[in-house]
């Protein structure tokens, strides 16, 4: 009877030895994910982020309509700001001051989740969130104005106006939405609308539309970055270990859709 040969210890190569220094078998991670070469999992927003972002107009606008339906016959939107609801001559001026305290906080909730931007960036969104919160704080009077809310008011439109040029070069990805030039377009139209709200305050008759108008359109930037973010992040994901090659076809079209 002939018996199968038996494979000699010393000469067999475990598999690990035979994938070389440094790297992992098939299913097993990297033992040294720090060194140079060693694939890293892509920087992602997390959902919660990107919900607060979707918070911020979502309330705003909730709040300046469920306020402005409880005022007198004599307030208009058109002609009067959203500030006046929050001041002390509003009726249920708590619906518009929690909105803008929850907005704040909306805002450092969404600067915590967005790593895939520059630091700076993610400053501003803090200031902007303090702004809503002092703005909040500082409520108009019954007649005239308080300078410690048109201070916080200020500084929360010119940052969160500019805010999108500081993205732009934060932002490692492709995606159009974030390159220099779109957010450099962005930034063009947020200080356009900036420059209408200023030009109101000086005795137009649309304040109250330029107010609302600005500010919906800008604080929601912060929801559609952190989108493109985690839609390119998805899309950077490196495939798991021992998964197929792409085929090289594919890759070759999805490069050219990209650019």
């Amino acid at each position: 009877m002939i018996h199968a040969a038996r494979p000699d210890p010393a000469r067999t190569v475990s598999a690990p030895s035979q994938a070389g220094p440094g790297s992992a078998g098939p299913g097993l991670a990297d033992p040294d994910p720090g060194r140079p070469g060693a694939a890293r999992p892509a920087r992602t927003v997390p959902e919660w982020a990107i919900i607060s972002a979707g918070l911020t107009p979502v309330l705003l606008a909730a709040a300046w309509l469920t306020a402005g339906a409880l005022q007198p016959a004599s307030y208009s939107p058109i002609r009067q700001t959203v500030s006046v609801l929050a001041g002390y001559g509003g009726t249920d001026r708590w619906i518009v001051t929690g909105a803008l305290f929850v907005v704040g906080g909306c805002h450092f909730v969404t600067a915590a989740g967005l790593s895939g931007v520059r630091m700076c960036a993610r400053l501003l969104l803090l200031v902007a969130g303090l702004s809503s919160i002092g703005i909040a704080a500082s409520p108009e009077p019954v007649h005239g104005s308080a300078w410690q809310h048109v201070a916080w008011a200020v500084l929360g439109a010119v940052t969160i106006a500019v805010w999108p040029a500081f993205v732009a070069r934060g932002s490692p990805s492709r995606s159009a939405i974030l390159n220099v030039y779109c957010s450099a377009a962005v930034t063009a139209v947020f200080v356009a609308l900036l420059a209408w709200l200023f030009i109101q305050t000086q005795g137009g008759s649309d304040l109250g539309l330029a107010e609302r108008l600005t500010s919906g359109v800008e604080t929601t930037w912060p929801f559609v970055v952190a989108v493109a973010l985690r839609c390119t992040a998805s899309w950077k994901t490196p495939a798991p270990p021992g998964a197929p090659s792409p085929d090289p076809d594919s890759s070759r079209s999805r490069a050219s859709c990209r650019s």
